[in-house]
């Protein structure tokens, strides 16, 4: 069984003044000697993102450091260790001991137009709805970027769900660089209505934001940016983890379901069993399922939506059966929305999940035995997909994202899109259409597709260039060399600026007896990358091939 999985506010994640200053830089480094053994004892199957070497050498640099940091800085480097292995089950546990944290009293959001203030305490109204620009005079991507190895990311999405308490909390800006020294005010720089302003914000003893789902709840204390005058569907009901409303303008049943566990009074196969008991006895044509907001729970309650889905013939057809994600979509609810993928023939609609396909789940408590710092470590490997399969994340469909107006308006463009679609002319899978015009050898209409859809903002998400690499390389495995030669030779006419499509092409080329071509190909994606991975392994495959002369 799934254990529920609570993500903490990201600032409580890394940052850090213990109520207690007992602790010596001895004690610090035994804890970290502890984590160590207990890693390689008893987790050695989470080196998969970075190996032992890398991660033992990190916590090397971390041990000889402790002496000359500070314990805030401590603590973050304790994070980093902990963040370095790229699962979002695998995280520090400081929501569990007494800490003294600050915090800039905003709440930051990361719409499709940028970073906005979505949320603040009364004091700094007039910060309300600003688009944040820098942190401390730096500018808000290099911040994000410093900042990023604090949390236990799996994608970008999950970052963006919660990795933004980082820019305002003191202790992590100054253990990550973004300030030379731990301060009590941090300057933001900001827009609002075509105007910056730059501001120096009193910082406080951090508590829980009151927020639901990273959004400001308003009340005596706090506002939010939204217009509270109408809700969106997919706000309504936050009291319930699950409800579902007729809209009979569009003969659709809508469904917000926000936690993979019961409610209460109203278990999730009861729930179900009345949506699709409506479905059958109603004039509907077409279910949104919204799980944008759900961030997982017991995913062995999973099998009623799946299979009430798939009994469903009235709605698991084409263009009638809607699934919306989000960057919040994760843990049990990567598992049903995988399900769904496999079994169904939804069409997914909005953002990708914060998930990858197959993960490292449920985690156990390590405690540090001095500090008495949790660690949850993930230990149960989920895989709903074929390795061949796995990818940083679910990916829609169909791309649509929110803009700062959207939500201040109370515009949901993602339900809009998703009432709207029907499977006239619609590709739901462009890689298994492409695959078609190849194997029919169309290979201008082929051509002419791909840039089409690469160039539409609705398949944004859709990983073409990765694709159609692979897709390459099984061709070359299987011995389809003109096959494959013809792909990668693709992939190179759409994607000219990448060295990794060039490296492919000088592969096979090789692989053909073509070594002059090779050669040149393989200097071409030298001079895209001249310092990075794709680089190293063109310099590495010109000496093999310069050997084998």
């Amino acid at each position: 069984m799934k254990k529920i999985f609570t993500l903490l506010p990201a600032l409580l994640i890394i940052s850090q003044l213990f109520t207690q200053n007992s602790l010596t830089s001895a004690d610090w480094q035994a804890d970290l000697d502890f984590l160590k053994k207990a890693v390689h004892d008893d987790y050695p199957f989470l080196f998969k993102k970075i190996t032992a070497a890398e991660w033992d050498a990190e916590v090397d640099k971390l041990y000889k450091a402790i002496p000359t940091m500070q314990q805030h800085e401590i603590i973050a480097g304790f994070g980093r260790i902990v963040a370095s292995f790229k699962y979002g089950h695998t995280a520090m546990g400081w929501g569990h001991i007494p800490i003294q944290s600050h915090l800039v009293p905003l709440n930051l959001y990361w719409f499709s137009d940028g970073i906005y203030v979505e949320g603040c305490r009364k004091d700094y109204a007039e910060t309300l709805g600003a688009r944040l620009l820098k942190v401390e005079g730096i500018p808000v991507e290099k911040a994000l970027e410093a900042v990023r190895p604090l949390t236990s990311v799996e994608n970008e999405q999950f970052f963006k769900a919660y990795g933004l308490d980082m820019l305002l909390a003191p202790e992590a800006l100054h253990a990550q660089g973004v300030t030379r020294s731990l301060k009590k005010t941090i300057t933001l720089t900001l827009e609002r209505d075509g105007k910056v302003i730059e501001k120096a914000f009193d910082t406080i003893e951090a508590t829980r934001l009151p927020r639901s789902y990273s959004l400001i709840t308003p009340g005596d204390e706090w506002l939010s940016v939204r217009d509270q005058s109408a809700t969106p569907l997919y706000l309504k009901n936050l009291d319930k983890i699950y409800y579902f409303e007729y809209l009979p303008e569009y003969k659709t049943v809508y469904v917000r379901h926000s936690q993979i566990q019961d409610e209460n009074d109203d278990p999730i196969p009861a729930f179900y069993e009345r949506v699709f008991d409506f479905i059958e006895k109603n004039d509907v044509e077409k279910l949104v399922l919204d799980v944008r907001l759900n961030g997982g729970g017991n995913n062995y309650k999973n099998k009623p939506v799946v299979t009430g889905l798939i009994r469903c013939d009235k709605i698991n057809q084409p263009g009638k059966l809607i699934v919306i994600l989000g960057r919040r979509t994760f843990s049990a609810c990567q598992n049903l929305v995988n399900e769904i993928d496999t079994y169904t023939n939804a069409i997914f609609v909005g953002e990708p999940t914060s998930e990858n396909i197959n993960f490292y789940g449920d985690n156990q408590r390590v405690e540090l035995p001095n500090s008495k710092i949790p660690v949850f470590l993930s230990f149960a490997w989920w895989q709903d997909k074929p390795q061949w399969e796995n990818a940083d994340w679910l990916a829609p469909d169909i791309a649509v994202e929110m803009s700062f107006n959207d939500y201040r308006s109370n515009r949901d463009p993602v339900l809009e899109t998703a009432l709207n679609i029907t499977s006239d002319g619609l590709i739901a899978d462009p890689m298994a259409y492409l695959k078609e015009l190849f194997m029919a050898k169309k290979m201008g209409e082929l051509k002419s597709e791909a840039a089409r859809m690469i160039a539409d903002p609705r398949y944004k998400f859709t990983n073409f260039e990765g694709q159609l690499n692979d897709a390459g390389y099984n061709l070359m495995r299987s011995g389809q060399m003109d096959a494959a030669f013809s792909v990668f030779q693709l992939n190179t006419e759409l994607f000219p600026g990448s060295a990794n499509a060039w490296d492919s092409f000088g592969e096979v080329n090789w692989k053909i007896g073509k070594k002059e071509e090779a050669i040149r190909l393989y200097n071409k994606a030298i001079t895209l990358d001249p310092d990075g991975s794709v680089g190293d392994n063109a310099r590495n495959m010109l000496k093999q091939i310069q050997g084998s002369k």
